[in-house]
């Protein structure tokens, strides 16, 4: 049995790479309100791989834009400071951990739910006048945690997984059966580990339990964000389990059914484009 404890997890965040300093400065300035957006364009701007990621989302359709934006600095004229945070944000976290190093994890399919996730959320959080940055964001991250176990401990991974697919049971299970610990004790050691804000700490923690005391208003967005996102099937995961939504949850969000219906096609469209041009 692979057992790990949470010092294990400390111990393996500090292997994985670090985020880019430009991205931790924007995940640090959602709350703030003095940001000197043309530092930040300029810092972004030094980064090409990342800028050319920001651009073709700033240009993609789902923005609707009539004038080509070629600059970050244009984007954020374009878009609006909050929106091109969010695309450079997930241009750079999708960039960020190695691919393939678990047989059987499919890294592809992973992203595809988190973008979808994160989609969901920011419109799920427009809908109920929450701050969108936090709701995208956090729904980018709710997962996370897996990546820190498929990254550290590959091996021990591959055995959660077939663990899984003979008990057909939810990852956290498996998780939790195999190797004693779960993607959201993970999550939360790399949320720790990159200085999350507590906010978004708490929403990786509660994610699957919004019904816990303390766990806050962004938890249940995103829970009941990753719920839609696996009834959509978005991931195009073959065996993907839809989970139960916590009641407290889905009643805080108080839509009706004509705002839900409406909620999944403006998912749907937006994800289309994001995810084809995050994991190009």
């Amino acid at each position: 049995m692979n057992r790990l404890t949470v010092e294990d997890l400390a111990g393996g965040v500090q292997d994985l790479p670090s985020l880019p300093a430009v991205v931790m400065e924007l995940l640090n300035s959602i709350e703030q309100d003095d940001v000197d957006i043309s530092v930040l364009a300029r810092k972004v701007s030094y980064d090409q791989a990342l800028t050319a990621k920001t651009l073709r989302l700033a240009n993609s359709s789902s923005f609707g834009r009539q004038v080509k934006v070629t600059t970050i600095q244009q984007a954020i004229t374009f878009l609006g400071f909050q929106a091109t945070r969010n695309l450079i944000m997930a241009a750079a976290i999708t960039g960020c951990f190695p691919s393939g190093r678990c047989p059987g994890f499919d890294d592809k399919a992973f992203w595809r739910h988190s973008i979808a996730t994160a989609v969901c959320a920011r419109a799920l959080a427009r809908r109920l006048r929450f701050n969108q940055d936090y709701a995208f964001t956090a729904g980018l991250l709710h997962d996370i945690g897996r990546l820190v176990l498929v990254s550290s401990h590959p091996e021990a991974y591959r055995d959660v997984i077939d663990w899984r697919a003979k008990q057909a049971s939810g990852w956290l299970q498996a998780e939790r059966a195999v190797l004693g610990v779960d993607h959201v004790d993970a999550g939360v050691a790399l949320a720790e580990h990159w200085n999350f804000s507590d906010t978004m700490r708490q929403a990786i923690a509660y994610h699957h339990a919004p019904d816990m005391q303390g766990a806050g208003f962004l938890a249940a967005i995103v829970h009941v964000a990753n719920a839609i996102v696996h009834g959509l099937d978005l991931a195009g995961e073959p065996d993907d389990v839809v989970p139960r939504v916590a009641n407290v949850a889905w009643d805080a969000m108080g839509l009706s059914e004509e705002a839900y219906l409406d909620l999944f096609h403006e998912t749907e469209l937006q994800f289309g484009d994001m995810a084809a041009i995050l994991m190009a």
